[in-house]
């Protein structure tokens, strides 16, 4: 039976009637279930900041007006999808909540209906910091420090003196947020905040190897830099040397929780060696009187420790390429079942012969291509002019069949639109002898006009020819007598 509360089903069906596809998903992933949000809705919603017709703000409004419930479970359930489309969605997502003065205001959050919400409440307004955090770096530096190219050739590794000096606090300020989650592992008692917790760990990870970039960098640069600038990149390596100490306990939490050990990277520690000669270096710029050191041991202490830091960012790769490794064969795996059951599928349904019959597609071509040509431009036959066509289109008398056949034995000469009934009439004015002196051509005598649109006579027979010849002839013969001159 399923966890959802009445309020949860309430909730999906009135963004079900208002066609809310992505308010509903959204309710779907943040219920009353004491459990993390479902894989399907997550991806639902990773593939909706992929969209380009998808609103992106009214996808984070959605969220943020659920953290507005008075349940720790919706609320915390609100902030674990935000994260996740944070780090796995479309950068437009993160864009946009970068580009907002406030996201999270949950820093007074308190759930008042039992002791596990007084427990919960407190995590929320920790985890709920780090977002707000995470997007203000984002605002800051235009990038993802988790999601930056590493390596030799990677973002910090290559970047300048006054820019790193600038950029490494950013970072320091996003991982003391994250470690202000301080979660004991006797604390990760429900699937929500284990979800939480497992979207903190591969951040700090990621988070960590930018890091300890930048720190490398500086390092390498720190005994070409003013005297200001030493001071500073002093200070960040003692605030890195203090987080080193606290990542290390978070990812020991991280492995009594049941984190496999080969996802938690090793992190080597940097000699002590080297603050002692960082701070000799600053001091000899001060002015101060210092040890005697000479270049070639703080050379050294200087690549013994990059030495060291390299080899922890080489631990962090690796981890981050076994998850990519382990998130792609995850993929592969469920694209095979998807295929198998495809298969399966396809092999219960009937097979069904594809025939040109079944297609009135095929059918409608297979009748054009059988039906003969006809040349309009070529003389009709005979046949043509004694076809027996219907004497009524609407059917309203029954067809005439004449006994009397044509009296004029003249050819017919048919319109090249076969209208034989003008070549009756010119074969009966042919057969008129013409009387009248007056008239100098024998086809101006009385000829009779009549009109040969085909649509008035679409159906002649041979009655018509005899009509003609039995009412036209005669009184024509009279028309000529009468109008014949007189002899004197």
């Amino acid at each position: 039976m399923s966890g959802q509360s009445l309020t949860d089903r309430i909730t999906a069906a009135q963004h079900s009637v208002t066609g809310s596809a992505v308010s509903k998903t959204v309710c779907k992933a943040t219920t009353h279930e004491v459990m993390g949000p479902k894989k399907k809705h997550l991806d639902y919603l990773i593939q909706c900041t992929n969209e380009m017709n998808v609103n992106i703000p009214q996808l984070a409004d959605s969220l943020f007006e659920r953290t507005a419930n008075s349940s720790w479970v919706v609320v915390f359930k609100s902030l674990i999808t935000t994260h996740h489309l944070m780090v796995y969605g479309n950068e437009r997502f993160i864009q946009y909540l970068a580009s907002r003065n406030t996201l999270f205001n949950l820093s007074n959050f308190l759930d008042k209906s039992g002791l596990q919400g007084y427990d919960m409440s407190t995590f929320i307004r920790r985890y709920s910091r780090y977002l707000n955090e995470k997007a203000v770096s984002y605002r800051q530096v235009a990038f993802d420090f988790t999601k930056v190219k590493r390596g030799a050739d990677g973002v910090m590794r290559t970047m300048s003196t006054e820019k790193l000096l600038k950029t490494v606090p950013i970072i320091q300020n996003q991982m003391d947020a994250l470690l202000d989650f301080n979660v004991n592992s006797n604390e990760l008692t429900n699937g929500v905040i284990n979800a939480a917790f497992m979207l903190l760990f591969k951040d700090a990870i990621r988070l960590f190897a930018a890091y300890n970039e930048g720190i490398i960098n500086l390092l390498e640069k720190y005994f070409d830099m003013k005297k200001n600038q030493c001071k500073e990149g002093l200070d960040i390596y003692k605030k890195f040397l203090t987080r080193m100490t606290r990542i290390s306990e978070f990812l020991k939490v991280a492995e009594q929780v049941g984190i496999d050990r080969g996802d938690i990277p090793d992190l080597s520690q940097a000699p002590s060696s080297l603050l002692d000669a960082l701070e000799q270096h600053l001091a000899s710029l001060e002015g101060k009187k210092i040890k005697d050191s000479t270049a070639a041991s703080r050379a050294t202490t200087l690549s013994n420790a990059v030495s060291s830091l390299a080899s922890t960012g080489l631990s962090l790769t690796k981890v981050d390429e076994r998850e990519k490794q382990a998130a792609l064969e995850e993929e592969q795996a469920r694209l095979k079942a998807l295929k198998e059951q495809r298969l399966k599928e396809l092999a219960k349904k009937p097979h069904t012969s594809l025939t040109t019959a079944a297609s009135p597609v095929s059918t409608a071509a297979g009748s054009i291509m059988t039906t003969p040509a006809i040349d309009i431009f070529s003389t009709p036959s005979s046949s043509n002019s004694t076809s027996k066509l219907p004497n009524d289109l609407l059917d309203l008398q029954p067809t005439f069949h004449p006994s009397v056949h044509p009296i004029s034995a003249a050819p017919q000469v048919g319109s090249t639109w076969g209208d034989p009934f003008s070549a009756t009439v010119d074969s009966v004015d042919d057969a008129i002898p013409n009387l009248n002196p007056f008239l100098t051509k024998t086809n101006d005598a009385a000829h009779l006009s009549v009109s040969s649109d085909v649509s008035t006579f679409t159906s002649r027979t041979p009655t018509h020819e005899m009509f003609v010849v039995h009412v036209f002839a005669p009184v024509m013969l009279l028309l000529t007598k009468l109008i014949k001159p007189h002899t004197y």
